[in-house]
C-alpha cells in the first residue's frame, strides 16, 4: 500500500529516541522529508543523519515559547512547505498524587501541554488542505496509570484540545489525530518498570494484563503513526488511537 508520503514534509518533535524517533524512521522510509528535534544539538543531528539526506536535526525545547514558530519556519525554509507535524515529548515525572511537587507540575505543563498547544497552533497557521497535526499522548487519556499522576492529569486535557482543534480545522481540510501508546518497549517504559524495584516482575505482570501478552515495539508504534499522518488516512480526524495490544478495557 502506497501511503502517499513521498516528498511530504513533516516536523517530528522528541525524535532523538523512543516513539518520536520510531515514527520519524517510518516516515523517512516512506520518502517523507523531515525536521526532527531533540533538546540536545548533537543528538538531534545524529538522529537526522540516521534518517537520510532529507532529514534535518534541530535542537529545540517544546517548553520554549519561540520553538513552535522556529520549527515551522525551518521546515518552510529548508523544504518549501509543511504537510504535517507529530508532537511528541518525553513523559512527565512519575509519582503519586501526594508526592509530585508544584515545580514538577509546572515543568510538565509547560512542556507536555502548553508546548504542544503552541506547536499545533503554529503548524495550523501554515498547513493547507490535506495537512495533519498528530499528538503522541498516552493510554492515560482513557484510564489513569498508577504512579503517573501528572500524565493522568495532563494527557486527557490535551486530548480534549486535540478534539476541539479537529473541529476547528476540519473545514480547512486539516486533520488532527492522537496516538495513545501504552506499554511500548522504550527506555521510558523500562525505567518505569524499574521503579518497582523488580523490573522483570513488573514487566511480566503488565504483559499478563495485555491481551496480546507482550509489549509493543517502537516499530509497531511508528508504523501506526506513519499511516495516521499519511494521505492514506485522509478521512480520519478527531480520532484517538490506542496503540496498546488491546490493553484498554473499554471499546
Amino acid at each position: 500500500m502506497d501511503l502517499g508520503l513521498k516528498d511530504r514534509v513533516y516536523i517530528v518533535t522528541g525524535a532523538t529516541r523512543g516513539l518520536g524517533h520510531a515514527s520519524a524512521r517510518e516516515l523517512a522510509a516512506e520518502g517523507a522529508k523531515l525536521i526532527v528535534t531533540g533538546r540536545d544539538e548533537e543528538r538531534a543531528a545524529a538522529a537526522a543523519a540516521s534518517l537520510g539526506p532529507d532529514a534535518v536535526g534541530v535542537a529545540a525545547d517544546n517548553s520554549d515559547p519561540q520553538t513552535a514558530a522556529r520549527l515551522v519556519a525551518t521546515a518552510v525554509e529548508r523544504f518549501g512547505r509543511l504537510d504535517g507535524i507529530l508532537i511528541s515529548v518525553g513523559g512527565p515525572a512519575p509519582g503519586a498524587a501526594a508526592d509530585n511537587t508544584d515545580q514538577q507540575w509546572t515543568t510538565a505543563f509547560e512542556s507536555v501541554f502548553l508546548g504542544a498547544v503552541r506547536l499545533a497552533r503554529a503548524a495550523a497557521a501554515e498547513l493547507g488542505e490535506g495537512g495533519v497535526i498528530g499528538f503522541v499522548l498516552s493510554g492515560s487519556v482513557h484510564e489513569p496509570i498508577p504512579g503517573l499522576t501528572i500524565s493522568n492529569g495532563l494527557r486527557p486535557g490535551l486530548a480534549g484540545f486535540a478534539k476541539s482543534l479537529s473541529v476547528d480545522l476540519g473545514p480547512r481540510g486539516i486533520r488532527v489525530i492522537g496516538l495513545l501508546p501504552s506499554r511500548i518497549d522504550t527506555d521510558r517504559v523500562r525505567e518505569l518498570d524499574a521503579l518497582s524495584g523488580d523490573a522483570a516482575a513488573s514487566r511480566a505482570a503488565n504483559e499478563a494484563r495485555i491481551p496480546l501478552r507482550r509489549y509493543g515495539t517502537p516499530e509497531e508504534f511508528g508504523r501506526a503513526a506513519a499511516f495516521f499522518l499519511s494521505p492514506a488516512a485522509s478521512y480520519l480526524t478527531g480520532v484517538m488511537l490506542p496503540v496498546d495490544g488491546g490493553a484498554r478495557h473499554g471499546f
